[in-house]
């Protein structure tokens, strides 16, 4: 069956991550700092301030309760906060942002969580990544950043310790990037991380101990989003020069330019690249990207020369139309951008319910 388009999330600003991680629900974040949950019969359950900033990811965390989930965001204001979510469509109850993640002198670009919810790593513009734990503290582990006494004694007025976010210190810091981390996530072990940016690298790393412990270069490709297959051998990569390319992680580490196992030609810059999920009747060779023309591509890593299938988004609507971010699970993907959000039914999986 060729894609279908199962439904559209209205935004009134640009939607810069999205989620479908959880089962009847879709997460976004948006420039406008705020989260929003929806069902799948298109209902607004929250709408949720969070950061100051514009929002540049957002992922679930790990559940707190039957009704509750822990969300991560990311953000241009510096930081990443993490936010107690209540996912209950019949008894909504106030959500809490209960930590906030300091570490970054430039705006942070990504967000990630291991399977067990248990770690986070962050990435940013200041060639930074940091790995956090997800506990919230009982005190501040960074002190807080005016030094007026004045506005002290007004916080300790107006904020109990009990109340307000706690803010979080990270475990360690990554350091070897020499440009812009665009993204970090967990192996499927995890135990390690791979990481790509604006250095045109990607770079696996020793979580425990804090060390790159192998580096892909790839000269004048500097990489927009990565995202791991179902295997968790290789990596998919999308790069400025208008390719999504394949490498196997278990390359040995090289100064020279490392050849990619796969490169898959767009005809404009692909901005965001999904795996095909686990369990969703897909191949495990396929995936899915987005692009600033506004087109989704389907491929299949077995066929490098076009796509399987594409399709544009927003059409008709005015304005911009650039795909900012794409998740893929349950048989639907998520598309976030200039244009609000766009669900299409790709491959098997639970049915969106429309309205």
């Amino acid at each position: 069956m060729p894609p279908q388009r199962m439904t559209s999330l209205p935004h009134e600003d640009w939607v810069s991550s999205i989620s479908c991680q959880e089962p009847g629900l879709f997460l976004t974040g948006s420039y406008d700092g705020n989260i929003r949950l929806f069902d799948y019969s298109q209902t607004l359950l929250q709408t949720i301030p969070v950061q100051s900033a514009a929002i540049t990811s957002v992922a679930y965390v790990k559940k707190t309760n039957k009704d509750t989930q822990l969300v991560a965001t990311a953000s241009h204001d510096l930081t990443a906060k993490l936010t107690e979510v209540s996912i209950s469509p019949s008894d909504p109850s106030p959500s809490r942002v209960l930590a906030s993640l300091h570490l970054h002198t430039g705006p942070l670009t990504a967000i990630s969580t291991n399977a067990a919810g248990s770690h986070l790593l962050t990435s940013s513009t200041d060639e930074l990544i940091g790995l956090w734990d997800t506990s919230i503290p009982d005190y501040d582990e960074v002190p807080p950043d005016d030094a007026s006494s004045e506005r002290k004694k007004r916080r300790k007025l107006d904020d109990s310790q009990e109340s307000r976010a706690k803010r979080k210190a990270p475990i360690s810091v990554l350091k070897s990037h020499t440009a812009r981390v665009s993204k970090a996530v967990f192996t499927k072990d995890n135990t390690n991380a791979v990481s790509a940016g604006f250095d045109s690298t990607v770079r696996t790393w020793d979580v425990e101990n804090g060390v790159c412990t192998n580096t892909i270069t790839a000269p004048a490709k500097p990489f927009l989003d990565i995202a791991l297959p179902v295997t968790g051998q290789t990596i998919l990569a999308a790069s400025t020069d208008r390719t999504v390319s394949q490498y196997d992680l278990r390359a040995a580490s090289s100064s020279a330019a490392t050849p990619s196992i796969a490169s898959l030609p767009h005809p404009a810059t692909p901005s965001c690249v999904a795996a095909s999920p686990v369990g969703s009747g897909s191949s495990e060779h396929q995936l899915v990207t987005g692009a600033y023309d506004g087109s989704v591509r389907l491929w299949d890593l077995r066929s490098e020369k076009s796509a399987v299938t594409s399709f544009k988004v927003w059409e008709g609507r005015a304005g911009g139309k650039k795909i900012l971010s794409i998740d893929w699970a349950f048989g639907m993907v998520g598309i976030g951008g200039e244009g609000g959000v766009e669900v299409w039914r790709i491959g098997e999986g639970d049915r969106l319910q429309s309205s």
